[in-house]
């Protein structure tokens, strides 16, 4: 049953008195904290904040002193105290609340000033069970969520961030702090504690095994703000979950103007194909367009990987985004910088690499440190109307899977090597995929079709583009290895394939077909391998 309001308008303005400080992030404190005492507020504070601030020469009280308590269990108790929570939680024009707090000698908290214990830095760097667990905060949320209730008559802080703007704000109203900066705070308030909540709570999923928790919370800080969305009329903002994976959202921007909706949600897709190619195991170069790889190659170095990769559809890479996977030399700048690229993006970029990309001021490079793991567990999600789709990263990986030969001919080394490095470039392209692949390079693509038949032809037609732009005498797709996303459901999706000139084949397999699809590749001579793991991609 809901709670009657007692509807008494809130204040425009309020001249803050006092302040409680209770914060993890010590960032900026003292200088703030020296700013409200220069305006007669009173500090109240905890444990090490409160040493601190006195510590910088500036009075404060502990909060012992107002609660009348001591700190105890290690300061898990130590705010959770009428004379804390009546003083953040009091109507102040409430005749009743007025009453309260005299005869129980509470006094009004006006600023409330707390960020939390460190939880997802801790989950971040890999803490144990019970490290975690104690630095779960609890005083810190109450207190928080208790004061933006009360923002009527109290201001809440819950970022360094944001001190420069309540003295700002004090300084703009003579002492005084607005409604709306009220709301504005305790807005801000109640999306921390959400997203304090939601980490702590998908930490326990992770931990306890739990696949579908009852409810699911996702959570992000904001990273930036988009010039525009997918399309000029639509708004977006980059949030950053926190997860420590190497790729777009913990990368650095060397250069370059603000990374687009597009460009980021393109660089992810390209930074995720490319390292499923192990660096000890060869150069490798993937150049997404659209979310979907135009090209992707392997090479003795980056600078070839790179022309293997545009070599493939050189069209569409006008315009792409670039990933590579080892550090970016001078060789590899060279070549890219010769067509009009959005987004290079690596582990990491040699001095004179960067000088070379350095002309090219619109040019984005971003380097991350290193590669995520293609094998590492993880959550994917996508908005429906009413409702999120949540499921595991798809972490499959062709070396890792039982490969069986169905056909009377096997593959040979060469092709086998082809067939896995399709299959891996065939997990990123979206369904229904085709991949055509010939010495470490994909020589046709076919992507998002609604009939793996047209996939197939579009590869083979984007291989005849590719020859006759090279002045092949044939396309390269002539002894080439194909891969798909999924099984065929008739034989006709590798009919296709085999006429653009495929002698071997990897599919999931699993159609109630098979035995047909097996039979025609056997009368056509080619090698088939199935894999028993799908890969679509919507």
């Amino acid at each position: 049953m809901a709670v009657a309001s007692k509807k008494i308008p809130a204040p425009e303005l309020v001249t803050p008195k006092r302040a409680l400080l209770s914060v993890s992030d010590k960032t900026g404190l003292v200088e703030f904290a020296a700013a409200l005492a220069a305006r007669g507020i009173e500090l109240i504070s905890t444990g090490g904040t409160a040493a601190a601030i006195a510590q910088a020469g500036i009075a404060v009280r502990d909060v012992s002193e107002l609660t009348g308590f001591p700190e105890i269990m290690d300061g898990r108790v130590k705010t959770l105290h009428p004379s804390v929570h009546g003083g953040l939680l009091a109507i102040r024009d409430d005749d009743d609340h007025a009453a309260a707090m005299r005869e129980n000698a509470i006094a009004a908290i006006d600023i409330a000033v707390i960020n939390l214990y460190p939880f997802e830095a801790v989950r971040a760097a890999g803490g144990d069970y019970p490290t975690t667990v104690e630095n779960i905060d609890i005083g810190g949320p109450a207190m928080i969520r208790a004061a933006a209730k009360n923002h009527a008559y109290v201001t809440v802080i819950t970022d360094p961030a944001d001190y420069d703007g309540l003295v700002g704000e004090l300084e703009a109203r003579n002492g005084a702090v607005s409604y709306a900066f009220r709301q504005q705070q305790a807005a801000r308030a109640y999306a921390r504690t959400a997203a304090y909540d939601a980490a702590i709570s998908n930490w326990f999923a992770d931990e306890l095994s739990v696949e579908h928790p009852r409810h699911r919370a996702v959570a992000g800080a904001l990273g930036d703000v988009m010039r525009y969305g997918e399309n000029p009329h639509q708004t977006a903002g980059f949030y950053v979950t926190g997860e420590n994976r190497p790729g777009v959202a913990t990368a650095t921007l060397h250069q370059g103007k603000q990374l687009s909706y597009n460009n980021i949600n393109d660089t992810d897709a390209a930074f995720e194909l490319v390292a499923e190619f192990a660096p000890d195991r060869g150069a490798a170069c993937a150049i997404i367009k659209h979310a979907n790889p135009c090209g992707v190659g392997i090479g003795d170095d980056l600078s070839g990987a790179y022309r293997k990769a545009l070599a493939c559809d050189p069209v569409s890479a006008f315009g792409g985004i670039v990933a590579f996977n080892g550090m970016l030399d001078a060789a590899a700048a060279h070549e890219v910088v010769k067509v009009f690229t959005e987004v290079i993006i690596a582990p990491d970029v040699t001095d004179e690499a960067k000088a070379i990309i350095g002309a090219k001021k619109n040019l984005r490079l971003l380097t991350t440190g290193g590669l995520p793991d293609p094998r590492a567990a993880g959550l994917s999600a996508k908005t429906v109307s009413g409702g999120l789709l949540v499921q595991s990263r798809d972490n499959g990986v062709v070396d890792d899977l039982d490969l069986k030969v169905v056909t009377e001919r096997a593959p040979s080394a060469s092709e086998l090597d082809d067939l896995k490095f399709a299959f891996r470039v065939a997990k990123h392209v979206k369904s229904n995929a085709i991949v055509y692949v010939r010495d470490g390079a994909t020589v046709g693509i076919g992507a998002g079709q609604m009939s793996r038949v047209d996939s197939a032809r579009i590869a083979a037609r984007k291989a005849q583009d590719a020859a006759d732009a090279q002045g092949l005498s044939e396309p390269l797709t002539k002894g080439s290895a194909v891969a798909s996303d999924a099984f065929f459901p008739f034989a006709d999706g590798l009919m296709s394939a085999i006429e653009a000139g495929a002698t071997s084949v990897i599919q999931p397999g699993g159609s109630m077909r098979d035995d047909e699809v097996i039979k025609a590749a056997n009368e056509a001579g080619i090698a088939m391998v199935l894999t028993g793991m799908r890969h679509f991609r919507h």
